[in-house]
C-alpha cells in the first residue's frame, strides 16, 4: 500500500505547496527517501539494484545542487528531483521522468511568462493560487512540473510494476 500511496501523495503535495508558497518542504523529500529505504528490501529488490537506485538519487542530487549553486534551480526542486529519482532508479524510467518533467516545466515556464505579461495578471494577481505566478520577482514553481512528471511516469516504475504483479497473484 505504501507504494501506491506515498509517492503520488508526495508529488501532489509538492506541486500544490509550490503553487501556494513557492516552497517544497524538506519533509517531502525525507519521506520519499525513508519510505523507499523501508519498502525496497521488502519487494525482494536485491542490494545491488537498491544501490543503483540510491546511486541515481545521489547523481541527480549532485547535478541539481550544482544547478542550485548557479542559481538555475531552487533547493526544494533539487531535493525533490533527487528523491524522486531514487524511486525511479538507473533505468529508462529515470530518463522518461527527466524528459517529461523538463518538457512540462518548459511549457509551464512559457505559460507563466505569458501570463505575467498579460493584462490578466493585474486582475487575478491577488488570487491565492495565482499570486506567485503574477509576481515577476518570483521564479517558476518547478515543483508543479516535477509532480506532474512523476505522476505520469510512476505507474510504469519498477516498484509499481512489482506491486501490481503481487496484487495479480
Amino acid at each position: 500500500a505504501l507504494i501506491f500511496v506515498v509517492f503520488p501523495f508526495c508529488m501532489l503535495f509538492a506541486a500544490i505547496s509550490d503553487i501556494l508558497s513557492m516552497t517544497i518542504a524538506n519533509r517531502v523529500s525525507v519521506l520519499l527517501v525513508t519510505v523507499f529505504a523501508l519498502v525496497a528490501p521488502l519487494t525482494g529488490m536485491d542490494w545491488a539494484t537498491c544501490g543503483w537506485h540510491f546511486a541515481a538519487g545521489f547523481l541527480v542530487l549532485a547535478v541539481t545542487f550544482g544547478l542550485f549553486a548557479l542559481g538555475g534551480m531552487g533547493g526544494g526542486d533539487a531535493k525533490l528531483l533527487a528523491a524522486t529519482s531514487l524511486w525511479m532508479g538507473f533505468n529508462i524510467h529515470l530518463v522518461e521522468y527527466l524528459v517529461v518533467s523538463t518538457f512540462i516545466g518548459g511549457l509551464l515556464t512559457l505559460a507563466i511568462l505569458a501570463y505575467r505579461k498579460s493584462p490578466l495578471a493585474s486582475f487575478t494577481g491577488h488570487n491565492p493560487f495565482l499570486r506567485h505566478f503574477a509576481d515577476e520577482t518570483n521564479g517558476i514553481p518547478y515543483g508543479i512540473a516535477l509532480g506532474i512528471g512523476g505522476l505520469l511516469i510512476y505507474p510504469d516504475s519498477p516498484l509499481v510494476v512489482w506491486a501490481l504483479a503481487r496484487l495479480a497473484t
